[in-house]
C-alpha cells in the first residue's frame, strides 16, 4: 500500500506527481506533441518544462539519443505518455527497453508513465508498460492511470499510481493538504468497472480501430493533410502546413476558428500541445459524425 496511490484523476495523480518530486528550477522533460497539461503542471511546481520535438518521420516518439542529449544535472522528470494524447502513438516493448537503457544512467530522473489509454490500443504490438519493460527502473518509474478513458467515467474522477515509495509518499503528502481522498462512492464505482466483465472494452476497442482506419484515410485524401496511424487512444492528428499555404493561413490556430466557423467542425490546434501545424481530430464519435464532418472540411478547403 505504500506504492499505491489512489486521486481524483489521473490529472491529480500527475499534478502531486509534480508537487512532490520538483523544487525550483527542476527540469522536466516533456517530449512534444504533449498533453497541454504538462508544462503547466510543471510550472506550478516551480519546475521548468523542457519540449523536445519528436516528429511526425519518428512516430511522435522520443528517441533514445534525444533524451540523452536533454538530461541535464538539473533534470528530475521524464513525461511518458502511451498510448499517445494528441498523436495515438503506442511505442514497443523494445523502444521502451532502448529509453531505459538511457534513464537507467541517469537515476535522479522519475518518470511519470501516463499509460491512461492503455485499454484503448490496436496495434500489432501488445501494450507494454515501461516499468514492465525495464523492472530495473522500480525506483524511477510512477505509473499513472485511470479509469476515464476506457470505462468513460471521466465524471467519476478516479485516478491512480503505482511507485517507489518515497515518491508516493510525497504525492500523499500533498494530497492530503488538498482533497485527502477521492469520493468513495466513485471508488465503489471504479472498482466495479476494473473487476468485472471487460466485453465493453474489447467492443469499444474495435470501434475505435474501425473510426481510426476511416478518419486517417479520409483525412489523408484531403489536399494538405497529411496523418499517420496511430496505434491507441481516439485521436488523429494529422500535419496541415500545406493547407495552411494553401489557404493562405498564418498558422494553425487560423485553420481551426475557419472550419469551426465555416464547416460548424471542431478540432484543437496543434499549438497548445508543442507542435504547430497541426490539428487534433477526436473519433470518440460515430462514423457517421466522422463522414459528415470530414465532408464539411472538403467543401471549405476546395
Amino acid at each position: 500500500l505504500n506504492e499505491i496511490l489512489v486521486s481524483v484523476g489521473a490529472k491529480h495523480t500527475l499534478f502531486n506527481l509534480c508537487m512532490g518530486v520538483l523544487s525550483a528550477g527542476d527540469e522536466a522533460i516533456i517530449p512534444a506533441p504533449s498533453w497541454v497539461s504538462y508544462p503547466d503542471m510543471v510550472r506550478v511546481a516551480d519546475g521548468v518544462p523542457v519540449s523536445i520535438d519528436t516528429g511526425i518521420d519518428s512516430d511522435f516518439k522520443i528517441q533514445p539519443q534525444q533524451l540523452e542529449g536533454a538530461i541535464t544535472k538539473r533534470t528530475r522528470l521524464l513525461f511518458l505518455n502511451s498510448p499517445s494524447n494528441p498523436t495515438g502513438s503506442c511505442y514497443t516493448r523494445k523502444e521502451l527497453e532502448a529509453i531505459g537503457e538511457v534513464l537507467l544512467r541517469h537515476p535522479q530522473v522519475v518518470v511519470a508513465a501516463d499509460d491512461i489509454y492503455e485499454h484503448i490500443h490496436w496495434g500489432a504490438d501488445p501494450f507494454c508498460s515501461l516499468a514492465t519493460a525495464v523492472p530495473e527502473l522500480k525506483n524511477q518509474v510512477v505509473t499513472i492511470n485511470g479509469v476515464s478513458k476506457c470505462y468513460a467515467m471521466t465524471g467519476w474522477r478516479i485516478g491512480y499510481a503505482g511507485g517507489p515509495a518515497e515518491v508516493i509518499k510525497a504525492m500523499k503528502t500533498i494530497q492530503s493538504q488538498c482533497t485527502s481522498n477521492p469520493c468513495s462512492i466513485s471508488q465503489v464505482a471504479a472498482t466495479a468497472a476494473l473487476d468485472g466483465d471487460q466485453t465493453c472494452v474489447r467492443e469499444m476497442n474495435k470501434a475505435y480501430k474501425s473510426r481510426s482506419d476511416y478518419i486517417v484515410d479520409a483525412l489523408n485524401g484531403i489536399p494538405g493533410f497529411e496523418c499517420r496511424r496511430g496505434e491507441g487512444a481516439f485521436y488523429a492528428y494529422p500535419r496541415v502546413t500545406q493547407a495552411l499555404t494553401a489557404k493562405g493561413l498564418k498558422n494553425d490556430v487560423e485553420l481551426v476558428e475557419l472550419l469551426l466557423n465555416e464547416a460548424i467542425v471542431v478540432m484543437v490546434p496543434g499549438s497548445p500541445f508543442g507542435t504547430p501545424g497541426y490539428v487534433r481530430i477526436s473519433f470518440a464519435c460515430s462514423i457517421d459524425e466522422l463522414k459528415e464532418a470530414v465532408k464539411r472540411i472538403r467543401k471549405v478547403l476546395a
